[in-house]
């Protein structure tokens, strides 16, 4: 009788013991990379592949493609609606990847919904670096010329009313750490000093064209630096 009840225990103990297993192996597993995951965001007339160079540069130096996320959104719509769009995106990456917080990197028109989602739709608790390379921060004289067509292009306007909400009060809220990329010569932002962030790490990178911000090997080591 002894002898059958040790074997029945026995059988229990394996089966529990394959169950945890078989547990453990299909949870998400935690986020075992020394780095966060990164979220890119394009600006104006552009496209995820906007970031292909340097995707490539941080595979290079370590990141792997499941940790690089470079998207598309419709950049016509209101940089709200793309706002809301992203924080599901951030939060589809958290869940894929098992991160904490997510970086994110954004380039001109980029910084609209960027600095939308964490001020206005609780961004902060899920963002731990915001990188805004030649980001139209503060809007820009040349937005004048296709403000008639597209909503995003009208709220990139200086002094819109959307910029005017976006930047009152705390232009860097919470406890992401902030950076702005910025050029002395950037055609597509008039002024240059509407790229700086009241409270960000500004860093002036020279004469650089807007649409090769992106694509700078030395200024993609500046933002890389940055983030980790």
């Amino acid at each position: 009788m002894q002898r059958h009840k040790r074997r029945i225990a026995t059988a229990l103990s394996a089966v529990a013991a394959s169950l945890l297993l078989s547990l453990s192996l299909s949870a998400p597993s935690a986020h075992a990379a020394g780095h966060n995951p990164i979220v890119f965001i394009h600006g104006i007339s552009s496209s995820s592949s906007s970031w292909d160079d340097w995707v490539a540069d941080f595979k290079a130096d370590g990141y792997s493609s499941s940790e690089l996320f470079a998207w598309s959104y419709d950049w016509g719509q209101s940089n709200a609606t793309t706002a809301r769009q992203l924080a599901t995106k951030v939060q589809n990456v958290l869940a894929q990847t098992g991160a904490a917080k997510v970086d994110v990197v954004i380039h001109s028109m980029g910084a609209l919904s960027g600095r939308y989602y964490l001020k206005n739709l609780g961004g902060t608790a899920y963002v731990d670096d915001f990188v805004s390379v030649a980001g139209t921060n503060h809007g820009t004289s040349v937005a004048s010329l296709c403000g008639w067509l597209y909503t995003s292009c009208a709220e990139m306007n200086t002094g819109s009313s959307f910029l005017t909400a976006l930047n009152s009060g705390d232009e860097t809220p919470g406890s992401v750490s902030y950076a702005s990329y910025w050029s002395n010569c950037d055609a597509a932002i008039d002024p240059d000093s509407s790229a700086l962030l009241s409270g960000a790490t500004n860093v002036g990178v020279g004469c650089v064209a807007h649409q090769d911000m992106n694509n700078d090997h030395g200024i993609y080591e500046k933002v890389r630096d940055f983030v980790a």
